[in-house]
């Protein structure tokens, strides 16, 4: 039974028909339901034709409507879970959370080596969750039902589904609209293996609800979620085996970058098996067993709790599509450059049609669909400069082409290691490097990735290089203070302005600088 525990009625997992309950039912999660999906909200009665009316309300759904509202149209949004969607509630906001409070643990093992002499960490699981917890019921508030109301958005808590080419239904009302977004996301995606339903797992959507550390952690998938959250409980006190299909860990990175996370895995005492085929699961003692095939042998690994982090499904089912006149398939609705699907009145944004699957993408679909919905804009997709970052220790961040684009496309390629910035050896934090991808002959950067403790932070300086269309020449130029790790992309720079000064070029300034004696 669920007693008091609190269930969003309207939400159903279109695959599994199981409601998900946020638990446990404590403080924080009450004031989190009461911000992004309060039990006595009302939803209000439609009059007269909306501009835009927004299907979702995580990161796409959110900028679409307050934008909109903010500019002065006439705006519904629509959610039938959680206000804040999958970044909120059960992705980035709780998982770096988490992160935050493992990378705590790591840095007192580690401070003998900074002349700190204190004793082992005792880890308290249920007040990290509890911090996670209330942490993210203080930054629901920003996406709360009456927030948005206040702002003129009319909300609608409930299962939308379209009618007709410009109307949609919910909870027994019917929305007409001058243009409509789809932005209902994705959820995890499931694999059919032996005994894998009947032994239970979690997900990202039900991970965050733990209260007990489990003493042994199985991770399916290798990707950024399985990485950050494997690093993450082999922190706080879980023994982890991370168990991926692909031969190398963040198998859609550099793949140097994924040697030299495998290699701190190692060290951390993260058990990683790659190239594996995940082939059943059985119950012995009140255990799961999990049979893995690697390099031809099966091996079995014992878990009290598994994590299934196999890739997202984007939210298609049960919307009317088809009497929208919407075309979708496996990968999500279809949309142009511009965000507009196959009919001309909707538009989509976000995970829902997008393989950028991070809230920022989100973000900026979103600011596109504003624009080219109600304000007649021309503003293409393609023109996005994305970049992503993987939050384990040390993080790994990309914008632009990968490593092997660049050697495909004749690209240069510079590389830095974090050795060789002072900083990084000052605070002991070597274990990393930065690339740029350029054209060899004018600078401009196609891509770039780096590896380090604050990755995530370094790339935006790459991200508006590559928006700006400024290249290497100007990061060179740039003066970055001393001693920080951002030095490195200068560092990059002044390793381009090398290829530039050829074998003729030093003896013209020779004989120059020999004339000027």
């Amino acid at each position: 039974m669920l007693g008091k525990r609190r269930v969003i009625d309207e939400y159903v997992d279109s695959m599994s028909k199981t409601p998900i309950a946020l638990l446990p039912d404590d403080v924080h999660n009450q004031r989190l339901t009461d911000h992004v999906h309060p039990s006595s909200w009302s939803n209000p009665v439609p009059s007269g034709r909306y501009n835009l009316v927004v299907i979702g309300g995580g990161t796409a759904g959110l900028i679409c409507a307050i934008g909109a509202a903010g500019m002065g149209a006439k705006v519904a949004l629509i959610e039938r879970h959680l206000l804040g969607g999958d970044c909120l509630n059960f992705g980035c906001v709780p998982s770096k959370s988490i992160l935050r409070s493992a990378r705590a643990v790591a840095n007192v093992q580690n401070a003998e080596r900074f002349g700190v002499h204190t004793s082992p960490p005792e880890v308290d699981f249920a007040a990290v969750m509890e911090r996670m917890r209330s942490q993210r019921s203080e930054i629901s508030e920003h996406d709360s039902a009456q927030r948005f109301k206040d702002l003129g958005v009319d909300v609608y808590l409930g299962e939308a589904r379209f009618s007709s080419k410009n109307e949609i239904e919910v909870a027994g009302a019917r929305l007409r609209f001058a243009k409509a977004v789809i932005a209902t996301g994705a959820r995890p995606r499931k694999i059919d293996v032996p005994g894998l339903e009947d032994a239970g797992y979690k997900t990202n959507e039900t991970i965050f609800s733990l209260t007990e550390r489990p003493a042994r952690l199985a991770v399916i998938g290798a990707g950024p979620i399985g990485a950050e959250l494997a690093q993450a409980f082999a922190r706080l006190g879980s023994e982890v085996t991370l168990i991926g299909r692909d031969a190398t860990l963040l198998p859609k990175e550099d793949a140097r970058a994924g040697r030299l996370l495998a290699s701190r895995f190692a060290q951390e005492g993260v058990n990683v098996l790659l190239g594996a085929n995940f082939k059943s699961v059985t119950m012995a003692g009140g255990v799961k067993h999990l049979s893995v095939e690697v390099n031809g042998e099966v091996q079995t690994v014992i878990a009290d709790e598994i994590l299934l982090s196999v890739g997202r499904v984007p939210n298609t089912e049960n919307m009317g599509l088809e009497l929208a006149g919407v075309d979708f398939d496996a990968k999500g609705v279809a949309v142009n450059d511009r965000m507009r699907t196959s009919n001309k009145r909707i538009y989509a944004a976000g995970d829902v049609c997008s393989r950028y699957q991070f809230t920022h993408a989100a973000d900026a679909m979103a600011r596109i669909v504003i624009q080219n919905a109600l304000f007649l804009g021309r503003k293409k997709a393609s023109a996005l400069v994305i970049p992503w970052a993987t939050y384990t220790e040390p993080e790994i961040a990309h914008v632009g082409i990968s490593h092997e684009e660049a050697k495909a496309r004749g690209a240069t390629t510079f590389t830095v290691q974090f050795e060789a910035i002072d900083r990084a050896r000052l605070d002991d934090d070597t274990e990393g490097f930065a690339s740029v991808h350029a054209d060899a002959k004018s600078g401009r950067i196609l891509g770039a990735t780096a590896v380090a403790s604050h990755a995530g932070e370094m790339i935006a300086e790459m991200s508006l290089a590559m928006t700006a269309g400024v290249g290497l020449g100007t990061l060179a130029k740039t003066i970055h203070p001393y001693p920080t790790q951002s030095e490195v992309w200068k560092r990059l720079g002044d390793e381009w302005n090398r290829t530039r000064f050829t074998p003729w070029l030093q003896s013209l300034f020779k004989r120059w600088l020999a004339w000027r004696r």
